[in-house]
């Protein structure tokens, strides 16, 4: 006798539970309010500091935290290292202002699975989330070129990540000055990193520094 196996009723779609670490209010309430309005998607909290989060953690029980970097108190960056030790399945999406290589790449060795800049569009926000829920790892244009570039440089460098953003921003034809301002730093900073990169290099101008960087993949 044939056997008719029945068809199984289809599972109703599990909401994503979401935690909010963000210090800017306007920010924080713009996410919050994307996030409830779309279907599948809850904020179970949010928070302005990493400490008040951490200590809800086993209550809010988040699938997914969206991280700023820069907050009052424990930074983002200690924050997720410490996420990911008490809930080690959670993931955690950088969401911030930085893309400093040197700070991208701590966030991701700190555990972060995720990392976007803040100017990206609301629904890149929500792919996002759901990306990282089926095992992807969502990261803004830049960064994903950055993380990429990382690997094809030069490891054996005698330059400072510094001097080598230096350098990088040098090659675009950025000024001293806009290269201080854009690094937060005053111009004789700028100066002082300059002259040791043409002492490394071995270099007497800008132009022979960019042209052996680009040669030998510093930058």
């Amino acid at each position: 006798m044939m056997t008719i196996t029945q068809p199984q009723p289809l599972r109703s779609q599990q909401t994503i539970r979401i935690c909010l670490i963000e210090d800017d209010n306007l920010i924080r309430d713009g996410f919050a309010l994307l996030i409830n309005s779309t279907f599948g998607f809850r904020v179970v909290n949010a928070y302005q500091r990493c400490e008040d989060a951490l200590r809800n953690l086993d209550t809010d029980a988040p699938d997914v935290v969206l991280m700023d970097i820069n907050l009052p108190g424990m930074s983002g960056i200690e924050g997720i290292a410490r996420i990911k030790k008490v809930r080690p399945r959670t993931n955690i999406i950088v969401v911030t202002a930085y893309d400093d290589d040197e700070v991208v790449f701590k966030a991701l060795c700190a555990g972060a699975g995720g990392y976007l800049t803040k100017n990206m569009q609301p629904a890149r926000l929500l792919d996002a989330i759901r990306d990282i829920q089926e095992g992807g790892a969502p990261m803004s244009t830049n960064i994903a070129r950055m993380v990429v570039a990382s690997f094809q440089k030069n490891r054996n460098s005698p330059l400072t990540t510094r001097e080598t953003e230096v350098l990088e921003l040098l090659s675009k034809g950025k000024s001293y000055t806009n290269i201080a301002e854009q690094l937060f730093v005053d111009k004789e900073t700028i100066r002082t990193h300059i002259k040791n990169i043409y002492w490394k290099l071995e270099v007497h101008s800008k132009a022979e520094a960019i042209e052996k960087a680009i040669r030998e993949k510093l930058i």
